[in-house]
């Protein structure tokens, strides 16, 4: 390989001083036309790509921002992969699998992160930013994030996913902005949606179709600050409702499509189905609709089934599955947005960005009259 080309290769080729060779990359306007020509000429022509690093040192930034998500799935579920040995070259170059594939998938489909983690990257690439994006598995000391915390300017991490503790020593050194969950009265900025009031008005939908039918709602794991503001809206839907609200099954769920079908088959074991699966996201709704469907119950003339995130798997599901369509790609955009404000402005008062959901009516809750 060559050697890399430097400012001051650039500032000889273009005869100039390495300070104008600054001027022209960073405040091309403050440089005469022809000159500033001149040394995007020699940039083009050896090669030249500024050191972030050394422009880092020079502004205390690295023009890098963090995202970091928790491990939903553990790395020993992935299957062993070693494209460089001699087995893996002399692979074939596909393979015929008869029936549905997606079952020996790794558990855990990360939809609506891999979502968020779009928009983030977009926004980050609009305004000027790298993003790194760290996942915590198996990491209960939180090492992964406190090592990110070193190499960014500003940290996203959705609620709950760092101790309060770690998090607030976090918040010390670097801004940080809370993605999803209910804000708290603390100094962070926090980018979020209305959890309870949408699925509490997805609930009196349902209740208004089943009238004293039993209902279930699958909820989320304890720890998942959205999946407890839903199970909040769909208890007070049904208090409201003049229902008991001992009379709601609650089931808990991982939001895997997996965990869905397992609450489907604990469901289908203790006798007749419910009237309606009311279900904290759609990943386990749909798992849930895989097990009525395996099990010749009808969605929705049996069991009316409703989800929560509004991924595109759920626009595609026989029946339609009625959902709460999160903005998932303008939380990963907003939360960018947030954070680079923050930097400029890091005295600014703590923002709180809510973002609007829509609640999508389709089949899978319209029961027939």
């Amino acid at each position: 390989m060559s050697k890399a080309a430097t400012v001051y290769d650039v500032a000889a080729h273009a005869g100039v001083s390495i300070a104008t060779v600054s001027r022209v990359l960073r405040s091309p306007d403050a440089v005469r036309p022809a000159t500033r020509e001149r040394v995007r000429e020699a940039v083009a022509a050896l090669g030249y790509v500024p050191s972030g690093s050394a422009r880092g040192l020079a502004e205390r930034r690295t023009g890098v921002l963090g995202l970091y998500f928790p491990g939903f799935d553990a790395a020993e579920d992935a299957p062993a992969l070693d494209v460089l040995s001699d087995q893996g070259a002399a692979a074939p170059p596909f393979t015929v699998v008869e029936g549905d594939a997606e079952r020996g998938a790794a558990p855990g489909s990360m939809l609506f992160l891999d979502e968020v983690l779009r928009g983030a990257e977009l926004e980050a690439w609009k305004q000027g930013f790298v993003l790194m994006v760290g996942v915590g598995r198996d990491d209960p000391d939180r090492s992964t994030v406190r090592d990110m915390a070193g190499r960014v300017d500003g940290l996203m991490v959705l609620a709950s996913s760092v101790p309060d503790e770690v998090l607030a020593r976090l918040a010390r050194r670097i801004p940080v902005v809370v993605l999803s969950g209910p804000p708290r009265g603390d100094d962070y900025d926090h980018v979020t949606v209305s959890n309870a009031e949408a699925m509490g008005e997805l609930t009196r939908h349902v209740l208004a179709q089943v009238g004293d039918g039993r209902v279930v709602f699958l909820a989320g794991p304890a720890d998942s600050p959205d999946g407890e503001q839903r199970r909040e809206g769909v208890v007070t839907a049904v208090a409201a409702f003049g229902r008991a609200v001992d009379d709601l099954t609650v089931l808990r769920g991982d939001f895997t499509r997996a965990s869905g079908r397992h609450a489907g088959e604990e469901l289908l074991r203790a006798g007749e189905p419910p009237a309606a699966v009311i279900a904290a996201n759609d990943q386990m709704a749909l798992g849930v609709m895989d097990v009525l469907r395996g099990a010749g119950v009808r969605v929705p003339d049996d069991v009316l089934v409703t989800g929560f995130d509004g991924i595109d798997a759920a626009a595609l599901s026989v029946p339609p599955l009625t959902t709460i369509r999160q903005p998932m790609i303008e939380l990963g955009r907003a939360a960018v947005q947030v954070l680079a404000r923050r930097l400029e402005q890091p005295d600014a008062p703590p923002v709180v960005a809510r973002l609007p959901l829509q609640i999508l009516l389709r089949e899978s809750s319209a029961r027939s009259a």
